[in-house]
């Protein structure tokens, strides 16, 4: 049923039906706000005679703002998962009926991504965020998605290559790289109240990335038996309470040492603000590729070159499965040790 609103100039309609959601508009005169709520009950109406509720209507971007609401209980996740369900909600598609969606509709978002510059991985991190909603909005609130229509078009787009995973990266440090580094940020330290140098150094013997360092406290580290607790420690589902203990290099407790105690962190510092100034350095000395996230595969391929195994390394840098550690691990040909063959009993 509908109800009017009179506010100031203008008058809002108002339409509630059982099973469906309210709409309301508001217009310049009654005669227009009346003419308006008797079409939406007539389309209410149609829905309810065909058997259709209001979820067979959700457009997309309904059902991302369902998953996004977070009264729905889910666990929290970080800012750049949001921030990629965010940006899908601004695209033409967010605006089609879910349970109407094929699969020219998704093939014609992505050629629509690659034509304004996205590359096949970022295009094809679309359909991931598109079918991680649509499931749940489908199991968690009935909404009639027909997945099969995504997976035929997922399967045309990587036929035609417009769409493939990320690339993993293998970016080791050239042997003058690191001296390099570490002579520019040495000057830089000195006008800086980060101090990059220990930054870079740390993360080269404990294989951490920039947020873990940042959030390593005092409080966390057990030098009598040569350890140090993590919380959050990054994983595919559970990360938030995820603390881990992991086991660290003398030489990690010796830049640990020297840091002042000035807050409960030991590096108490912004994370991006690091990954800043480490990119900065690389473009003014013309280093190229490299990012400070290669330090962590750095530190790990060094790990596995000072003889530890696999399930030692795992305790430094806490992946739990040899399939994702190998990823880290870029051991140079030249660097594999000569092993002495055991000899033969008989």
């Amino acid at each position: 049923m509908a109800t009017f609103q009179h506010r100031g100039k203008k008058w809002r309609a108002i339409v509630r039906r059982k099973g469906f959601a309210s709409q309301s508009m508001s217009f310049p005169t009654l005669g227009m706000a009346r003419t308006w709520a008797e079409r939406m009950e007539r389309e209410q109406a149609q829905r309810v005679a065909a058997g259709k509720t209001d979820v067979d209507y959700w457009t997309v971007r309904q059902c991302f703002d369902w998953y996004l609401d977070p009264e729905r209980g889910h666990e929290p996740w970080g800012r750049t998962k949001e921030a990629d369900l965010n940006r899908v909600k601004g695209y033409a598609i967010a605006d089609r009926i879910a349970a109407e969606l094929k699969s020219p509709d998704y093939v014609a978002h992505i050629e629509g991504r690659r034509r304004t510059g996205a590359g096949p991985a970022t295009a094809g991190n679309d359909l991931i965020w598109l079918r991680v909603v649509l499931e749940a909005a489908r199991a968690g609130k009935g909404v009639p998605v027909n997945m099969q229509e995504m997976d035929d078009a997922a399967k045309n787009l990587r036929d035609r290559r417009l769409i493939q995973k990320s690339k993993y990266r293998d970016r080791r440090l050239e042997p003058d790289e690191e001296e390099k580094l570490l002579t520019y940020l040495r000057g830089r330290d000195a006008r800086s109240d980060i101090p990059m140098v220990d930054v870079m150094l740390f993360a080269l013997a404990t294989a951490r990335r920039e947020s873990e360092i940042t959030r390593l406290r005092w409080d966390d580290l057990r030098p009598d038996v040569g350890t140090a607790f993590l919380d959050d420690v990054k994983h595919p589902r559970h990360k938030t309470g995820n603390r881990k203990e992991f086991r660290m290099t003398p030489e990690a407790w010796a830049i640990i040492n020297r840091q002042p105690r000035t807050n409960e962190r030991v590096f108490p510092y912004n994370p991006k603000s690091i990954g800043t100034a480490f990119s900065d350095t690389c473009s003014v000395l013309g280093i190229q590729n490299l990012r400070f996230h290669d330090l962590r595969h750095e530190a790990t391929s060094r790990l596995f070159e000072r003889g530890y195994a696999i399930h030692e390394v795992a305790q430094f840098t806490l992946h739990e499965s040899w399939a994702t550690l190998k990823r880290y691990t870029h051991l140079k040909p030249a660097d594999v040790p000569d092993k002495p063959r055991s000899s033969a009993t008989t």
